[in-house]
């Protein structure tokens, strides 16, 4: 049996977060869960990953499991370097602009690096209105998650000026985005780029701060 099959399974049979008792509209510190560790090996090389990957529309509405999730968040912008705080994509000046948000089943959270846990930001299934945000892509409403990639362009901005720091940002999105598509090779998974949205709907949608603007959204799955 394949790594990323084993994975998959074994996690289903444990089951995934509970987020019972957590309130979204609570205090910061009650509206938390941790992720399981993230898993740091593969037996699948990268240059196999980079040559398997493409482009998936058509998923299976399964629930990924918790730790299939941490393993996808974490090659984003999980912390990989303990002394200084550095993530796994790399950012200007570690000016770190960018905001993950999880959106599945169960709701739409934040990821915060720091402590590799969910933040509930909204409750109940919002990818319908998701995809609705998303000029009406239906799979993005049939994948099991979505990951947005949101930023905060001015924490790069005000170290390196308003046009060079947009382009550092986009930069760095394009990065985390390639991580978090190869991480889904390897738990043969699919995935897709979405650039085509509203930008005001999907901040309605997740439920965020006008500050965080949206520029990816990336459905993953198992592919059909």
């Amino acid at each position: 049996m394949k790594p990323g099959i084993t994975i998959v399974t074994v996690a289903a049979i444990l089951g995934w977060l509970s987020i019972e008792g957590v309130d979204a509209a609570g205090p910061a510190d009650q509206r938390r869960v941790e992720l399981p560790p993230p898993v740091e090996a593969s037996a699948l090389p990268v240059e196999e990953a980079i040559a398997a990957r493409r482009s998936v529309r058509r998923f299976i509405d399964r629930p990924l499991a918790d730790d299939v999730i941490s393993r996808l968040l974490w090659s984003a912008q999980g912390i990989t370097e303990p002394t200084r705080r550095l993530r796994a994509a790399p950012s200007a000046g570690a000016t770190y602009p960018l905001e993950l948000y999880l959106v599945d089943h169960r709701g739409v959270f934040r990821y915060l690096p720091e402590g590799h846990q969910l933040e509930l930001a909204a409750s109940g299934d919002q990818r319908a209105g998701l995809a609705q945000a998303a000029l009406g892509q239906r799979m993005i409403g049939e994948a099991p998650i979505s990951i947005v990639v949101t930023a905060v362009g001015e924490r790069t901005a005000s170290r390196y000026g308003r046009a060079r720091g947009e382009r550092y940002v986009h930069m760095e999105a394009g990065h985390a985005a390639q991580n978090i598509h190869l991480q889904a090779v390897a738990l043969e998974l699919g995935s897709v780029p979405v650039g085509a949205f509203d930008d005001q709907e999907v901040q309605g949608v997740l439920d965020i701060r006008d500050d965080h603007e949206p520029l990816y959204i990336i459905p993953i799955g198992q592919s059909r």
